[in-house]
């Protein structure tokens, strides 16, 4: 049965086979509280689990389940574990009122009660009560807060990152879709290397979104290329190939500004600096501009290197025609283990189906290079030119 149904009040249910007791419960606590009886577990189980009361007050000894058991259940259930438990018995030993705290209660009255103590103990755990549930409401409003504002902040970095390599490609518009197929490329590779083990430590879900979200600043240093040098139909010269080099360390020291007047290293921009700087080095240590050689090259770098020189093979530009995947891939073994990781490069063999479908799905509307390309002798090798 029900008591008092009083709205804007604390709810307070009395566990007790004992009618009597149920009775003098109910009369003590109505002037203040909503409240519930149930003489048996099983009773207060189901209202429990229906409608949790604000705080519980259970009797031990009962027929069928105990009021540790009871405790033991309310305890295991998302839905009733915050609810306040105080044990209301005849049992007084010390055994017994460990073992009733031990398993969740908040207190523990032995009969016979005093009515005053009771009233005190009930208003001290419906206030402990009230501010977890307040804390917890705050946390939880807290935590969707952040996330909303993270959310934001994630939109406002992709829409900056759009923003930045729109305006790369602007300078060199020969490249067409290459900054999309390049960073998915980068994502496939990665994601196999994940799920082979070896380097898998550094390849997180996390790390590899930020990996595919950094990568297509690997070439933002083009912006402080002449347009001559960039858009020079043909072999460039020596001074002009070491100029066209410098796109490396411009990209690199951008960001590195950008990052400084941030105040703080972020993952993203630090991920996005090792590419932007080392996408050029060579497994050998042939490359440029450190001439960094094995595994001290990063990681993000190889995997651009490899995702880099597939697609400036594949597609057109104002210094070559495109070359088919086929012919592609076979320059390329000859460079695994001097130009390329070779764990990255089997990698990248291993999915090459999936990469060629990518090349596809972000092929370019036309040759953007076709003005350039009529008569046009090859470059001695399509991976001598930065791409």
């Amino acid at each position: 049965m029900q008591l008092n149904e009083g709205l804007g009040r604390s709810t307070v249910l009395v566990v007790d086979d004992t009618p009597e007791n149920l009775t003098l419960m109910a009369e003590l606590l109505m002037p203040e509280y909503r409240v519930k009886v149930a003489n048996s577990a099983m009773r207060a189980l189901k209202i429990a689990q229906a409608m949790p009361p604000d705080l519980l007050l259970l009797d031990i000894m009962m027929p069928e389940m105990d009021g540790y058991e009871l405790c033991r259940l309310l305890k295991a259930d998302r839905r009733t574990s915050a609810i306040p438990v105080i044990f209301l018995t005849a049992r007084s030993t010390v055994e017994d009122e460990r073992l009733g705290l031990e398993l969740g209660a908040v207190d523990y009255i032995v009969k016979p009660i005093s009515p005053p103590i009771v009233l005190a103990r009930v208003r001290t755990h419906l206030a402990l009560k009230a501010a977890a549930d307040f804390l917890r409401d705050k946390n939880e409003y807290l935590e969707y807060e952040i996330r909303a504002r993270t959310d934001r902040i994630t939109a406002l970095q992709d829409a900056t990152i759009q923003v930045v390599t729109s305006l790369a490609e602007t300078r060199d518009p020969d490249t067409g879709n290459h900054i999309r197929r390049t960073q998915n490329y980068m994502r496939a590779i990665a994601e196999r290397l994940a799920r082979r083990g070896g380097e898998s430590h550094e390849l997180s879900p996390e790390a590899i979104v930020t990996l595919y979200k950094s990568a297509p600043l690997h070439d933002i240093g083009k912006v402080g290329i002449p347009d001559q040098i960039l858009l020079k139909p043909g072999k460039l010269s020596h001074a002009e190939f070491e100029r066209m080099k410098t796109h490396t360390t411009v990209g690199y020291e951008a960001i590195t500004r950008a990052e400084q007047e941030l105040g703080m290293e972020v993952d993203f921009l630090k991920m996005a600096k090792q590419i932007a700087l080392s996408h050029h080095e060579h497994w050998d240590g042939s490359g440029y501009p450190q001439g960094l050689a094995g595994s001290a090259i990063p990681l993000a770098a190889r995997l651009m290197a490899v995702a880099d020189v597939y697609d400036a093979l594949i597609t057109a530009r104002v210094y070559k025609q495109p070359i088919p995947h086929e012919q592609a891939i076979l320059m390329m073994r000859q460079g695994r283990g001097s130009h390329f990781d070779p764990v990255v490069f089997d990698a990248f063999m291993e999915i090459e189906e999936e990469i060629r479908q990518i090349a596809h799905r972000y092929e370019d509307a036309s040759p953007v290079a076709s003005l350039h390309l009529a008569g046009l002798p090859q470059c001695d090798s399509p991976l001598q030119r930065p791409s």
